[in-house]
Protein backbone atom coordinates (compact mmCIF):
# COMPACT_ATOMS: atom_id res chain seq x y z
CA UNK A 1 0.00 0.00 0.00
CA UNK A 2 2.76 2.32 0.75
CA UNK A 3 4.87 1.78 -2.73
CA UNK A 4 1.57 2.35 -4.48
CA UNK A 5 1.34 6.30 -2.51
CA UNK A 6 4.78 6.75 -3.57
CA UNK A 7 4.45 5.65 -6.85
CA UNK A 8 1.46 7.87 -7.09
CA UNK A 9 3.58 10.87 -5.52
CA UNK A 10 6.18 10.44 -7.56
CA UNK A 11 3.86 10.35 -11.03
CA UNK A 12 2.40 13.70 -9.93
CA UNK A 13 5.45 15.65 -8.98
CA UNK A 14 6.86 14.28 -12.35
CA UNK A 15 3.85 15.37 -14.54
CA UNK A 16 4.31 19.16 -12.31
CA UNK A 17 7.43 19.09 -13.54
CA UNK A 18 7.04 18.18 -17.26
CA UNK A 19 4.32 21.02 -17.11
CA UNK A 20 4.76 24.03 -19.23
CA UNK A 21 3.97 27.91 -17.94
CA UNK A 22 1.36 28.75 -20.24
CA UNK A 23 2.25 32.56 -20.09
CA UNK A 24 6.34 31.44 -21.16
CA UNK A 25 7.66 33.18 -23.90
CA UNK A 26 4.65 35.49 -24.05
CA UNK A 27 5.37 39.00 -24.24
CA UNK A 28 3.19 41.79 -22.87
CA UNK A 29 1.84 44.78 -25.32
CA UNK A 30 0.33 46.35 -22.08
CA UNK A 31 1.24 50.47 -22.52
CA UNK A 32 -1.20 52.29 -20.16
CA UNK A 33 -1.10 54.26 -17.13
CA UNK A 34 -3.86 52.50 -14.53
CA UNK A 35 -3.01 54.84 -11.49
CA UNK A 36 -1.85 58.24 -10.60
CA UNK A 37 -1.51 59.19 -7.17
CA UNK A 38 0.33 62.77 -5.90
CA UNK A 39 1.78 63.71 -2.21
CA UNK A 40 4.55 66.36 -1.09
CA UNK A 41 1.53 68.86 0.10
CA UNK A 42 -0.70 68.12 -2.85
CA UNK A 43 -4.43 67.20 -1.06
CA UNK A 44 -5.86 64.81 -4.16
CA UNK A 45 -9.38 64.79 -4.05
CA UNK A 46 -10.50 61.26 -5.07
CA UNK A 47 -8.74 58.44 -6.87
CA UNK A 48 -7.44 59.64 -10.58
CA UNK A 49 -9.99 59.27 -13.62
CA UNK A 50 -8.25 57.20 -16.39
CA UNK A 51 -9.54 57.48 -19.73
CA UNK A 52 -7.54 54.51 -21.95
CA UNK A 53 -9.47 55.23 -25.15
CA UNK A 54 -8.22 58.56 -25.00
CA UNK A 55 -4.75 58.40 -22.87
CA UNK A 56 -5.64 60.77 -20.54
CA UNK A 57 -5.48 60.72 -16.88
CA UNK A 58 -7.55 63.58 -14.65
CA UNK A 59 -6.56 64.02 -11.14
CA UNK A 60 -8.37 66.15 -9.02
CA UNK A 61 -6.08 68.21 -6.45
CA UNK A 62 -7.38 70.90 -3.51
CA UNK A 63 -6.34 74.52 -3.95
CA UNK A 64 -5.38 75.71 -0.56
CA UNK A 65 -3.02 78.72 0.08
CA UNK A 66 0.21 78.56 -1.48
CA UNK A 67 -0.63 75.39 -3.77
CA UNK A 68 1.29 75.19 -6.70
CA UNK A 69 2.18 73.11 -9.64
CA UNK A 70 5.55 73.95 -11.08
CA UNK A 71 7.57 71.08 -8.94
CA UNK A 72 5.08 67.90 -8.41
CA UNK A 73 6.10 64.58 -8.17
CA UNK A 74 3.48 61.79 -9.44
CA UNK A 75 3.56 58.39 -9.04
CA UNK A 76 2.46 56.64 -11.64
CA UNK A 77 1.20 52.80 -11.92
CA UNK A 78 1.71 51.80 -15.24
CA UNK A 79 0.72 48.04 -16.85
CA UNK A 80 2.07 44.60 -16.15
CA UNK A 81 5.87 44.92 -17.29
CA UNK A 82 6.04 48.18 -19.07
CA UNK A 83 8.01 51.18 -18.28
CA UNK A 84 7.11 55.26 -18.11
CA UNK A 85 9.27 58.42 -18.95
CA UNK A 86 9.42 60.42 -17.38
CA UNK A 87 9.88 58.30 -14.51
CA UNK A 88 7.25 57.49 -11.42
CA UNK A 89 8.50 59.84 -8.74
CA UNK A 90 10.10 62.38 -10.96
CA UNK A 91 9.67 66.25 -10.41
CA UNK A 92 7.46 67.54 -13.14
CA UNK A 93 6.76 71.34 -14.10
CA UNK A 94 2.79 71.05 -14.62
CA UNK A 95 2.42 75.04 -14.34
CA UNK A 96 4.41 75.40 -17.64
CA UNK A 97 1.84 73.56 -19.68
CA UNK A 98 -1.46 74.49 -18.59
CA UNK A 99 -1.51 71.99 -15.30
CA UNK A 100 -0.76 68.92 -17.79
CA UNK A 101 2.25 66.76 -18.69
CA UNK A 102 2.89 64.39 -21.31
CA UNK A 103 3.97 61.14 -20.32
CA UNK A 104 5.33 58.07 -22.71
CA UNK A 105 4.57 54.15 -21.59
CA UNK A 106 6.47 51.51 -23.25
CA UNK A 107 5.09 47.88 -23.54
CA UNK A 108 7.59 45.22 -22.87
CA UNK A 109 7.56 44.58 -26.88
CA UNK A 110 9.14 48.03 -27.04
CA UNK A 111 5.38 49.60 -28.14
CA UNK A 112 5.06 53.03 -26.94
CA UNK A 113 1.81 55.23 -26.11
CA UNK A 114 2.03 59.28 -24.83
CA UNK A 115 -0.68 59.68 -22.09
CA UNK A 116 -1.81 63.04 -20.94
CA UNK A 117 -1.84 63.48 -17.14
CA UNK A 118 -4.17 66.69 -16.14
CA UNK A 119 -3.89 67.94 -12.62
CA UNK A 120 -7.19 69.76 -12.45
CA UNK A 121 -7.41 72.41 -9.32
CA UNK A 122 -10.45 71.56 -7.47
CA UNK A 123 -12.09 74.73 -4.79
CA UNK A 124 -14.28 73.53 -1.72
CA UNK A 125 -16.93 75.66 -2.50
CA UNK A 126 -17.76 75.10 1.91
CA UNK A 127 -14.30 76.75 2.75
CA UNK A 128 -14.97 80.60 4.12
CA UNK A 129 -17.63 81.80 6.21
CA UNK A 130 -20.83 82.60 5.81
CA UNK A 131 -23.92 84.97 7.50
CA UNK A 132 -26.82 83.11 8.05
CA UNK A 133 -29.73 85.06 5.64
CA UNK A 134 -32.98 83.09 6.41
CA UNK A 135 -34.61 80.23 7.04
CA UNK A 136 -36.91 79.55 5.16
CA UNK A 137 -39.95 76.29 5.20
CA UNK A 138 -41.68 74.38 2.64
CA UNK A 139 -44.57 72.52 4.18
CA UNK A 140 -48.14 71.71 4.35
CA UNK A 141 -50.70 68.58 3.96
CA UNK A 142 -52.08 68.28 0.53
CA UNK A 143 -49.98 71.33 -1.21
CA UNK A 144 -52.36 69.97 -4.10
CA UNK A 145 -55.65 71.55 -2.37
CA UNK A 146 -54.19 74.58 -1.22
CA UNK A 147 -52.57 73.31 1.97
CA UNK A 148 -48.76 73.57 0.97
CA UNK A 149 -46.91 77.13 1.29
CA UNK A 150 -43.20 78.37 1.57
CA UNK A 151 -42.85 80.44 4.27
CA UNK A 152 -40.15 82.72 6.21
CA UNK A 153 -40.08 80.93 9.31
CA UNK A 154 -38.74 84.34 11.36
CA UNK A 155 -41.78 85.72 9.98
CA UNK A 156 -44.29 83.33 12.00
CA UNK A 157 -45.17 84.32 15.83
CA UNK A 158 -45.70 80.86 16.87
CA UNK A 159 -41.38 81.14 18.38
CA UNK A 160 -39.96 82.22 21.39
CA UNK A 161 -38.05 85.18 21.64
CA UNK A 162 -35.32 83.77 20.50
CA UNK A 163 -36.96 82.06 17.74
CA UNK A 164 -34.85 81.23 14.09
CA UNK A 165 -34.48 85.41 13.43
CA UNK A 166 -31.94 84.96 16.63
CA UNK A 167 -29.81 83.60 14.00
CA UNK A 168 -29.76 85.80 11.20
CA UNK A 169 -26.62 87.74 12.77
CA UNK A 170 -24.83 84.10 13.13
CA UNK A 171 -21.92 83.00 10.84
CA UNK A 172 -20.79 79.52 9.70
CA UNK A 173 -17.04 78.77 9.30
CA UNK A 174 -15.26 76.01 7.27
CA UNK A 175 -12.49 74.72 7.98
CA UNK A 176 -10.15 71.95 5.99
CA UNK A 177 -8.88 69.19 8.11
CA UNK A 178 -8.44 66.53 5.69
CA UNK A 179 -9.57 63.92 3.01
CA UNK A 180 -11.27 60.54 3.30
CA UNK A 181 -9.73 57.30 1.82
CA UNK A 182 -12.42 57.73 -0.69
CA UNK A 183 -11.46 61.00 -1.74
CA UNK A 184 -14.42 63.20 0.49
CA UNK A 185 -13.31 66.31 1.70
CA UNK A 186 -13.83 67.25 5.77
CA UNK A 187 -13.06 69.60 8.51
CA UNK A 188 -14.43 71.52 11.45
CA UNK A 189 -17.63 74.12 11.10
CA UNK A 190 -18.03 77.09 13.79
CA UNK A 191 -21.52 78.09 14.43
CA UNK A 192 -20.51 81.42 15.98
CA UNK A 193 -23.62 83.23 17.66
CA UNK A 194 -23.73 87.44 16.33
CA UNK A 195 -24.00 90.14 18.65
CA UNK A 196 -27.15 88.83 20.84
CA UNK A 197 -24.94 85.59 21.54
CA UNK A 198 -28.58 83.47 20.92
CA UNK A 199 -28.96 80.76 19.21
CA UNK A 200 -32.45 79.80 18.32
CA UNK A 201 -35.02 77.71 20.26
CA UNK A 202 -36.64 76.17 17.85
CA UNK A 203 -39.85 75.65 20.37
CA UNK A 204 -43.40 76.23 19.07
CA UNK A 205 -45.25 78.04 21.41
CA UNK A 206 -49.13 77.93 20.21
CA UNK A 207 -51.28 75.68 21.43
CA UNK A 208 -50.52 72.48 21.21
CA UNK A 209 -46.88 74.00 22.58
CA UNK A 210 -44.25 71.30 20.54
CA UNK A 211 -40.42 71.18 21.02
CA UNK A 212 -39.61 70.49 17.04
CA UNK A 213 -35.63 71.06 17.16
CA UNK A 214 -34.99 67.80 16.87
CA UNK A 215 -36.34 68.72 13.12
CA UNK A 216 -34.95 72.21 12.83
CA UNK A 217 -31.55 71.95 14.74
CA UNK A 218 -29.66 70.84 11.74
CA UNK A 219 -26.33 72.76 11.85
CA UNK A 220 -24.68 72.44 15.20
CA UNK A 221 -24.41 75.49 18.02
CA UNK A 222 -21.08 76.16 18.19
CA UNK A 223 -18.20 74.08 16.73
CA UNK A 224 -18.85 70.50 15.01
CA UNK A 225 -17.91 67.93 11.89
CA UNK A 226 -18.79 68.50 8.21
CA UNK A 227 -18.04 65.62 5.47
CA UNK A 228 -18.73 66.60 2.27
CA UNK A 229 -19.75 63.72 0.08
CA UNK A 230 -18.88 64.26 -4.17
CA UNK A 231 -20.39 60.82 -5.15
CA UNK A 232 -24.25 62.32 -4.27
CA UNK A 233 -23.75 65.78 -3.56
CA UNK A 234 -24.39 65.74 -0.16
CA UNK A 235 -22.91 67.72 3.58
CA UNK A 236 -22.89 65.72 7.04
CA UNK A 237 -22.71 67.46 9.82
CA UNK A 238 -21.78 65.79 12.82
CA UNK A 239 -22.85 67.10 16.37
CA UNK A 240 -20.74 67.10 19.53
CA UNK A 241 -22.66 64.09 20.68
CA UNK A 242 -22.12 62.09 17.54
CA UNK A 243 -25.85 62.82 15.98
CA UNK A 244 -25.89 63.67 12.19
CA UNK A 245 -27.80 65.99 9.95
CA UNK A 246 -27.58 65.44 5.82
CA UNK A 247 -27.83 68.19 3.48
CA UNK A 248 -27.22 69.39 -0.06
CA UNK A 249 -25.33 72.87 -1.01
CA UNK A 250 -26.79 74.34 -3.47
CA UNK A 251 -26.35 77.43 -5.44
CA UNK A 252 -28.43 80.00 -6.57
CA UNK A 253 -31.27 79.24 -8.61
CA UNK A 254 -35.34 78.96 -8.42
CA UNK A 255 -36.89 75.51 -7.54
CA UNK A 256 -40.07 74.34 -8.81
CA UNK A 257 -41.89 72.58 -6.18
CA UNK A 258 -45.22 71.83 -7.76
CA UNK A 259 -49.12 73.57 -7.14
CA UNK A 260 -47.52 77.43 -7.95
CA UNK A 261 -44.78 77.06 -5.15
CA UNK A 262 -41.10 78.06 -5.74
CA UNK A 263 -37.90 78.54 -3.63
CA UNK A 264 -35.35 80.86 -4.88
CA UNK A 265 -32.03 80.84 -3.94
CA UNK A 266 -30.18 83.97 -4.20
CA UNK A 267 -26.53 82.78 -3.14
CA UNK A 268 -26.71 79.84 -1.68
CA UNK A 269 -28.27 77.44 0.91
CA UNK A 270 -28.20 74.49 2.77
CA UNK A 271 -30.88 72.42 1.91
CA UNK A 272 -32.35 69.78 4.19
CA UNK A 273 -35.35 66.96 4.30
CA UNK A 274 -37.63 67.52 7.41
CA UNK A 275 -39.41 64.51 7.85
CA UNK A 276 -43.95 64.63 8.57
CA UNK A 277 -46.81 63.72 8.09
CA UNK A 278 -50.26 64.32 6.51
CA UNK A 279 -52.48 65.84 8.86
CA UNK A 280 -55.54 66.99 7.35
CA UNK A 281 -57.48 67.69 10.72
CA UNK A 282 -55.08 70.59 10.65
CA UNK A 283 -54.47 71.62 7.09
CA UNK A 284 -53.78 75.07 6.66
CA UNK A 285 -52.77 75.94 9.52
CA UNK A 286 -48.98 76.99 10.56
CA UNK A 287 -49.30 74.01 13.06
CA UNK A 288 -49.95 71.69 10.56
CA UNK A 289 -46.53 73.50 8.11
CA UNK A 290 -44.20 73.71 10.85
CA UNK A 291 -44.76 70.72 13.23
CA UNK A 292 -46.75 67.93 11.29
CA UNK A 293 -46.17 68.20 7.69
CA UNK A 294 -42.91 70.02 6.83
CA UNK A 295 -40.87 68.67 3.74
CA UNK A 296 -37.68 71.05 3.16
CA UNK A 297 -35.87 73.21 5.23
CA UNK A 298 -33.37 75.56 3.32
CA UNK A 299 -30.91 77.63 5.11
CA UNK A 300 -30.14 80.44 3.32
CA UNK A 301 -26.38 81.52 3.32
CA UNK A 302 -24.26 84.61 1.61
CA UNK A 303 -20.21 84.34 1.99
CA UNK A 304 -18.64 86.97 3.31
Amino acid sequence: MKRINYLFILTVLLFAACKKDPAAGIQSHERAIEAVSLSDGLVQVGPAVVDRPNATVTVRVLLQAGTTFNAVKPTIQTSYKSSVTPASGQVVDFAANSNRAKYTVTSETGEAREWTVIIQPFTEALLGTFTIQDYTLYGGTGPQYGGGSVLNMASKSVWPANGPASEYDNTLTFTYTGITADGNTQGDVVNAAGADGAYADFTYIKNPVTDVNGKYRVIPKGTGKWLHNYANNTITFTFTDGTTKVCTFDGAGTSDLGNGLKKTITDNAFTFAIAGADDYGNIYSDYDKIVKRPYKLWIDVKKQ
